[in-house]
């Protein structure tokens, strides 16, 4: 028997492919002040771009959140039963319609040797790899990767735990160097007419909300995002993208 979802929406072409929610931004009395992670980064992206007089409240769209019998549209409940925070390369274990690449510090991530055998594509760094290096390779991989596999979707984790000063990342990757990622990415993938869901990722220093506005904000001017690179997105893919937010 088919289970029902009140997921699906209708997005009008005013509103930008751009989902979001308050409720992103976690607080518990003042604490989250303690850790080393910015619980309220999404919220101060929003804000940035709304001080650039890019965005407002009606261009964005909120997301809705996914109760069990919405996932169970798409899931077994085996699967969500087992469903662990770092497991993708595990649940798509096997499946040959899943391309994973990965581009990682080889000494820290991933430390899962058997869900590691799932990358497809892995793309090892040194402790400390710097700009031009790390945007080569990623620049090379992925068009292997779009060479060797032919998606009908891309779903970009655009993690910024590879800033220099990250302690968890251990990379050395600029703040220019980050929006120059996420444009050749962009680039890469828009230029196979392939549709892209980028979502922020890692990324634990206070600048951050900062970098990834600023990535927005050169995407916007590059024409690589907005509400007619999101049409046309459309028009090129038979496969409908659904932006969830997992409890």
């Amino acid at each position: 028997m088919p289970h029902p979802t009140q997921l699906y929406q209708h997005v009008p072409e005013s509103r930008w492919p751009i989902v979001y929610s308050p409720r992103y931004n976690i607080t518990f009395l003042g604490l989250e002040k303690l850790h080393p992670f910015d619980a309220g980064k999404w919220g101060k992206v929003i804000s940035f771009l709304k001080e650039e007089k890019l965005l407002s409240d009606s261009m964005l769209v909120e997301a809705r959140e996914a109760s069990d019998e919405d996932l169970l549209v798409v899931h077994t409940r085996r699967y969500l039963n087992e469903l662990k925070g770092n497991g993708h390369e595990r649940d798509f274990m096997g499946d040959k319609r899943v391309y994973i690449m990965d581009v990682y510090n080889r000494h820290i991530y991933p430390g899962d040797r058997f869900a590691k055998q799932a990358i497809r594509r892995k793309v090892e760094l040194e402790w400390g790899t710097e700009d031009d290096e790390y945007l080569r390779k990623v620049e090379r991989n992925l068009e292997k990767a779009l060479q060797e596999h032919q998606p009908d979707v891309v779903v970009y984790n655009a993690g910024t735990d590879i800033l220099e000063g990250d302690r968890l990342g251990g990379l050395s990757i600029s703040p220019q160097g980050v929006v120059k990622r996420d444009e050749l990415v962009f680039r890469l993938v828009r230029g196979h007419q392939v549709p892209i869901l980028m979502v922020t990722s890692g990324g634990y220093q206070k600048r951050t909300a900062r970098i990834i506005a600023d990535s927005i904000l050169n995407l916007y001017g590059q024409g690589l995002i907005g509400p007619q690179s999101a049409s046309v997105s459309a028009q090129n893919s038979d496969t409908p993208l659904l932006p969830l937010e997992v409890p």
